[in-house]
């Protein structure tokens, strides 16, 4: 009996501990040992991150531990949220699969956001519903065909999958109703056992940019349950195809940005009554598409077509379209609208909840719609800009204002009057305002001030006087670009008291602005750009212009600045662009300048001297250098050929003497070369060929083309779009330095010409006129097939014109007058198919000229001073004249006096000139041939 009392309370002990066991603290019942040991072991394979503090020991109920939810019934482990608590940045972590078996009730399972590889093993987790393994770094797709009751999978934002390896096993999945791959690096076709997945309600395939194929490909019309449907940002090809129609529970389709051609298919549309969302824009649409096909839909609150052809015809009124929903986001940029009327959608009267309306470039042509803001006070995005809106802008609204009106867009129409006065109060959120490049007029009303948030003002290219209000540049404390030129505003360009704090862009060029530097730019430590070109800025560049340290960008070109350079310059360590051309300047750049980061310099048209600075010798971003019309002499360093990313050299009009070096020839990527007006001698370096001139290689985009505007993309998540104001790309790529902007004076075709962007790119030349070379052109100048520009004349070039010129498929210009050239004219040259400027006027050629194609535009001034060259368009005498005896005296036509004055000038003139080789002849008997035969000639025109 004893022995058995024992017995039980042996038995009791035990049960005591196994209930301690799986209690927690205040005795309730906890998580399975199992699983809470298995919660230790993973929490180790994360290198113990902090994320998951509360997994230890002391707490023995590991349902109550952060990031774990249990089943309330049996308090097994059904959700581990796991999102982003890896702390190590390497890219080498794999997760062993293994670590899960434990958790065999597990439902949810939350794996972004931490840099993953991948799995070690397979998930095995037979209850498993939803995957989220989003924002990784999978290298491909993971084995999860032992998933069967997945129903969510999230595998968007990884980046490196670029195979469809373990596609198959997910396609066995029959339960699975999201899956998600966006922004990977997915290409070619989806396959097609993809149709299998007959229970999806959501599928994106989404900025992969490589799929490619049709929208046929993988049994996508198949997929008849889909309520939403992505495949924007890729690389999808042909028509639309009409099974989409067969998707007739779709809410969102989205095909934006791919190379979709064709015309719209009314038919599939009449048919997806329950659309909510329709994103088509970015494609190269043709035809006409009409808004009845949208008749029979009533939920429709999202749509986007912005096409990129911009030949696409959008019919909204025949029949007009209303339509049963209240649309909340409308972009329509880019196409023809209502063509030939081009007046805006009526449906447009009746809505009251836009919130953004983008209808830019679309060709209407009505009186500025002011009731859009009036009708819709939540209005975010408006954008109206390049079309033909005529009258006045006077929303001047006291009663409803537009609280959330962040963008407005009404630049590059006809806007007249002035700028609403009560604009400040009437839009207080806004952060974009752009009205450039209309007629409007009058002054900026001070109710700008009270924008607190506006980051982006544009009121360039119109008509505005006066100065700067006092209460915008005190006001505007959020400003960071500011563009005003080509107005008419004066007055200083900042005054002393404004609070323009967080300025960062100010384009004030073109306009009448004057007086000395304020002390005002002092409040916009942040700037980093500064433009104030074609004002009347007097005075000398203060020194404390040093202090604004950010500054990248100084332009300051045509003022009316005088004195030196001041050596504060030097504290601004990333300049990128400066410009002081065309002032009052002296002396020379300080020689402490920080040139590390120096893209473009322009200082042509001032008064330096001295040698080129050294300085510039590290300037090795340099891809403009502009000193032309200066005082700057010595000859031409060596160091040059350390500058090699220059494209446009321009020393031209300076005192710089001697040869050109042969480091010149390393500069390859050089496409504008001016040295013209020197006192450069000797002769050319036949390397010059090196120099590629423009030929392929030398132009490589450097930024993506503007973006800019309100974006709406899709949530798979939570099964709604998201929109995004986009303005810092807009910003940035308009204001940073950049080919896009720069902009270079080259002398063609006997006058200057200013070239800037992809002109820019695409123009070449070479101008060595008026120095002192001597000897034969090379041979190798005729290689520089893609020049459009080579002037030589005015030097003491010597020998022919070299056949090789007849390669020089692009050049537009050819200049080689004022030299000492003799022989012929190659025939060959008829074979420059875009030649339209031609001299080789006053040297000693001689023969035919070419006389077919191009050659047939150019008159008697191309060859003038050239007594041995003839030809038919030369005239009859010159064709002839070595058939004509000279006759004993000239005819004179008595009734014109004119001729007779004129012919005895030429006798005297041509009897000196035969006086003077005769005594050459006497005294240098070694040329006597070549003057006998100069003589001879001049005899035969003076004798006819």
């Amino acid at each position: 009996m004893e022995n058995r009392c024992v017995f039980c309370l042996w038995i009791l002990l035990l049960i005591r501990c196994v209930v301690v066991e799986v209690q927690g603290g205040d005795g309730s019942v906890g998580c399975e040992v199992e699983e809470r040991r298995a919660l230790l072991i993973l929490k180790e394979a994360f290198n113990g991150t902090t994320a998951l503090s509360s997994w230890d020991n002391e707490e023995m109920n590991c349902c109550k531990w952060e990031r774990v939810n249990c089943d309330q019934s049996n308090h097994h482990v059904i959700q581990l949220s796991l999102a982003d608590i890896r702390q190590s940045s390497s890219d080498d972590f794999f997760l062993n699969a293994s670590l899960f078996l434990s958790f065999r009730e597990l439902q949810n399972l939350s794996l972004d956001l931490n840099r993953m590889r991948g799995f070690h093993g397979v998930l095995n987790l037979s209850k498993l519903q939803v995957l989220d393994l989003s924002f990784n770094w999978f290298d491909e797709i993971p084995s999860l065909g032992l998933l069967r009751s997945l129903r969510i999978l999230h595998m968007e934002l990884n980046g490196r999958i670029n195979t469809w390896s373990h596609f198959e096993e997910l396609t066995t999945l029959k339960h699975l109703e999201l899956l998600n791959f966006a922004f990977n690096g997915l290409s070619g076709k989806i396959p097609q056992s993809l149709g299998s997945l007959t229970s999806l309600k959501f599928l994106s395939f989404g900025y992969n940019n490589y799929l490619n194929g049709s929208l046929t490909d993988g049994g996508i019309c198949k997929l008849r349950n889909l309520q939403e449907l992505d495949l924007g940002s890729n690389s999808f090809e042909g028509r639309i195809p009409l099974c989409l129609g067969n998707l007739t529970s779709l809410r969102v389709l989205n095909l934006q940005s791919n190379y979709l051609t064709g015309t719209l298919p009314s038919a599939i549309f009449s048919t997806l009554n329950l659309l909510d969302y329709l994103s088509l824009s970015y494609n190269y649409f043709e035809g006409s598409f009409s808004f009845s096909s949208l008749g029979n839909n009533s939920k429709l609150e999202i749509f986007q077509l912005e096409n990129l052809k911009n030949t696409m015809v959008v019919n909204t009124e025949n029949p007009p379209w209303m339509p049963q929903s209240h649309i909340k986001i409308f972009l329509l940029p880019n196409c023809k609208l209502n063509e030939p009327r081009g007046n805006l959608p009526s449906f447009l009267l009746k809505q009251r909840e836009l919130r953004i309306l983008d209808l830019r470039n679309t060709g209407v042509r009505e009186i500025f719609p002011t009731w859009l803001l009036i009708n819709n006070t939540n209005m975010e995005f408006l954008s109206l800009a390049r079309n033909s809106l005529a009258g006045p802008f006077t929303y001047n609204n006291h009663q409803t204002k537009n609280e959330y009106l962040r963008w407005l867009d009404v630049s590059m129409n006809q806007i007249q009057g002035v700028i609403p006065y009560s604009i400040g109060v009437s839009c207080p959120s806004l952060n974009f305002l752009n009205m450039s490049m209309n007629a409007i007029q009058g002054g900026i009303p001070p109710s700008i001030g009270e924008l607190k948030q506006l980051q982006f003002l544009d009121l360039s290219n119109n008509k505005l006087s006066g100065e700067l209000p006092e209460e915008f540049v005190q006001g505007c404390i959020s400003l960071q670009f500011l563009k005003l030129e080509s107005n008419n505003l004066q007055g200083q360009v900042l005054p002393t008291n404004s609070n323009l704090s967080s300025l960062e862009y100010l384009r004030l060029e073109n306009n009448r602005f004057s007086g000395e530097l304020s002390r005002g730019l002092l409040n916009s430590m942040s700037l980093k750009l500064l433009d104030l070109s074609n004002n009347s800025i007097t005075g000398e560049i203060p020194y404390w212009i040093g202090y604004l340290s950010q500054l990248r960008s100084i332009i300051l070109p045509n003022n009316y600045l005088q004195g030196p350079i001041p050596m504060s310059f030097c504290k601004v360590k990333k300049l990128s662009i400066l410009d002081l051309s065309k002032n009052k300047l002296i002396k020379t750049i300080p020689v402490c300048l920080n040139v590390s980061s120096l893209r473009y310099l322009h200082l042509h048209g001032n008064g330096f001297t001295g040698y080129l600075p050294k300085l510039l010798s590290e300037a090795s971003s340099l891809v403009t250098l502009d000193m032309r019309d200066n005082n700057l002499s010595g000859r031409l360093p060596n160091w040059i050929s350390s500058l090699s990313n220059l494209r446009f050299l321009l020393l031209g009009g300076n005192q710089f003497e001697g040869s050109i070096p042969s480091q010149l020839c390393d500069l390859r990527n050089v496409s504008l070369l001016d040295l013209s007006s020197n006192h450069l001698s000797s002769i050319l370096p036949s390397c010059l060929h090196k120099v590629l001139f423009g030929r392929k290689g030398t132009f490589k985009a450097t930024l993506e083309p503007n973006v800019y505007g309100w974006g709406t993309y899709l949530d798979l998540k939570t099964h709604s779009y998201e929109s995004q104001l986009q303005i810092d790309l807009f910003l940035e790529n308009n204001y940073i330095a950049s080919d896009e902007e720069e902009e270079v004076e080259f002398v063609t075709k006997s006058r200057s010409e200013s070239y800037k962007g992809n002109i820019l790119k695409y123009m070449s030349g070479l101008d060595l006129s008026f120095n002192n070379f001597t000897g034969p052109i090379p041979q190798e100048i005729g290689l520089l097939s893609d020049i459009h520009s080579l002037n030589l004349s005015h030097n003491q070039f010597t020998g022919s014109i070299p056949t090789t010129f007849s390669n020089l498929k692009q050049i537009e210009c050819l200049d080689l007058s004022h030299n000492r050239l003799n022989g012929q004219i190659p025939q060959d040259l008829i074979e420059l198919n875009f030649l339209s400027k031609f001299s080789v006027a006053f040297n000693n050629l001689s023969g035919r000229i070419p006389d077919k194609k191009q050659f047939l535009t150019f008159d008697n001034s191309s060859y003038e001073g050239n007594p041995l060259l003839c030809g038919q368009l030369l005239g009859e005498s010159r064709n002839n004249s070595s058939s004509i005896k000279p006759s004993s005296q000239p005819i004179i036509e008595n009734d014109d006096p004119f001729k007779e004055t004129f012919l005895w000038s030429f006798i005297a003139s041509y009897s000196v000139a035969f006086i003077a080789s005769v005594v050459v002849f006497l005294c240098c008997s070694d040329y006597s041939e070549r003057i006998l035969e100069y003589v001879r000639a001049k005899f035969v025109v003076f004798s006819f």
